[in-house]
């Protein structure tokens, strides 16, 4: 952690292996930073704990929650113009819907559909074959802060075969 957060570090808690929440004294607000992973196949009973987590937060925090679900939120927005824009990737997915529900609860815009950026940019998963990607990482924030995120945007990821590494076909 850098020295400046490390300052400003109020409190952590590790719920779990996949759920961590941090909470930092910034200037005039105080920010809880909430980061998850739940498998494919877990999302019913991880919801449960995330938002045992949301409850806890003080209500007066800014808060952000970075995430990867395997949810698919797609790029219909109707009925959800609140929490998310029309940016999305392809289209929801049962997680997708758990997901935009929880959002949609607790007052959370997520940030990867409210700009319009090429799909390499929006997308933050690519099949191994190259022909399937999504978008099922996301961050979010409270919806009365959406207008304080600037941009959101995925970084592109080249990965190459280890076999081709391994060959010295490719140089990294």
């Amino acid at each position: 952690m850098a020295p400046e957060a490390a300052r400003v570090l109020m409190a952590w808690e590790p719920v779990s292996p996949k759920l961590t929440s941090a909470r930092f004294n910034s200037k005039g607000r105080k920010i809880t930073i909430i980061q998850c992973y739940a498998p494919t196949n877990a999302a019913k009973d991880f919801n449960s704990s995330l938002q045992s987590l949301f409850d806890r937060t003080p209500r007066r925090d800014m808060k952000i929650m970075m995430d990867d679900l395997s949810a698919k939120v797609g790029d219909n927005n109707t009925g959800r113009e609140l929490i998310m824009g029309r940016h999305g990737v392809g289209t929801c997915n049962e997680n997708g819907e758990l997901f935009t529900d929880f959002c949609s609860f607790n007052d959370l815009v997520i940030g990867g559909t409210i700009y319009p950026h090429s799909r390499i940019h929006k997308t933050t998963w690519t099949s191994p074959d190259v022909k399937t990607d999504n978008l099922i990482d996301h961050f979010t924030i409270d919806r009365k802060w959406r207008r304080s995120v600037m941009d959101t945007m995925s970084q592109v990821q080249h990965t190459v075969p280890k076999r081709q590494q391994e060959e010295g076909r490719v140089q990294l």
